[in-house]
C-alpha cells in the first residue's frame, strides 16, 4: 500500500508564503530606479522567488528513498534526452519530464524539470537563463502532474501528446522566448520584442513536434 502523505511543514508554508509576498520588491525596485534598468537582474530575482516555495514543500515533505530515487532516474533520462540528442530543437527532455508528471505526480513532475535543466546545462553552459529553463520544464511536468492526477484525465497517447504539444507552444516555448527578452542585447521596444518571439516560434514548434511524438509513441 501507498504510504500516506506527509503535509508540508508550518515553516515550509511560511517559507513559501514569505517568498512569494518579496516577488513585488525588485518590480517595484525596477520601476522606481532612475539609473539604466537591469531587467535581466530583475527576472531573475523573481523567478527564483517564485521556485522557491517548490523546493521548501518537497524538503518539508520528507521524500522517501524511492521517491528520490525515480526522481533521480527520470531526471538522468531527461538530462540524455537533451544532450544524447544532437538534432537542434529537437530534445526529448520536455516529454520525460511531463511523463514524470503524468506518472508520478506534480512534484515529481516539478523537480525533475527543474533539476534536469540545472544538470543538463553543465553540459551547455549555465547562465541567466538557467533558472527560466528550470521553470519552464519544472512548469511542464508540474502542469501534465495536475491535469492527469487521479483519473482526471485518461492516459491515452493522443491525448497526453496534444496535451504536450500544446504546452511547449503555449508555456514552456514563450517563457523562454520572454528570457531572451530580457537577455539580448537590443533596445526593449514593441518591435524588436515582437521580432524575437516571432523569431522563437519555429524553434516552439519544432520542440513541441518532438513532444508529441514522444508522448504518442
Amino acid at each position: 500500500p501507498t504510504p500516506p502523505r506527509r503535509m508540508p511543514s508550518r515553516s515550509a508554508a511560511l517559507g513559501s508564503f514569505l517568498s512569494l509576498a518579496a516577488i513585488p520588491f525588485p518590480l517595484f525596485w525596477e520601476i522606481s530606479g532612475t539609473e539604466t534598468r537591469s531587467y535581466a537582474l530583475v527576472s531573475l530575482l523573481v523567478l527564483l522567488e517564485a521556485m522557491l516555495p517548490f523546493f521548501l514543500v518537497f524538503e518539508s515533505r520528507k521524500p522517501q528513498a524511492r521517491e528520490l530515487v525515480t526522481i533521480a532516474v527520470m531526471c538522468a533520462l531527461a538530462v540524455a534526452g537533451r544532450v544524447v540528442i544532437q538534432i537542434p530543437n529537437f530534445k526529448l527532455i520536455c516529454a520525460v519530464v511531463m511523463l514524470t508528471g503524468i506518472a508520478f505526480g506534480a512534484e515529481a513532475g516539478f523537480m525533475t524539470g527543474a533539476v534536469s535543466a540545472f544538470a543538463s546545462n553543465f553540459f551547455f553552459a549555465q547562465g541567466p537563463w538557467t533558472p527560466w529553463q528550470m521553470l519552464a520544464y519544472g512548469g511542464c511536468g508540474m502542469i501534465m502532474g495536475f491535469l492527469f492526477r487521479k483519473g482526471k484525465l485518461a492516459r491515452k497517447p493522443l491525448l497526453m501528446g496534444i496535451l504536450g504539444f500544446a504546452l511547449v507552444m503555449c508555456f514552456a516555448g514563450p517563457l523562454l522566448d520572454t528570457c531572451t527578452v530580457f537577455l539580448a542585447p537590443i533596445t526593449l521596444n514593441w518591435k524588436n520584442i515582437l521580432a524575437l518571439y516571432i523569431s522563437g516560434f519555429p524553434v516552439n514548434m519544432s520542440q513541441g513536434l518532438c513532444t508529441f511524438a514522444v508522448l504518442f509513441l
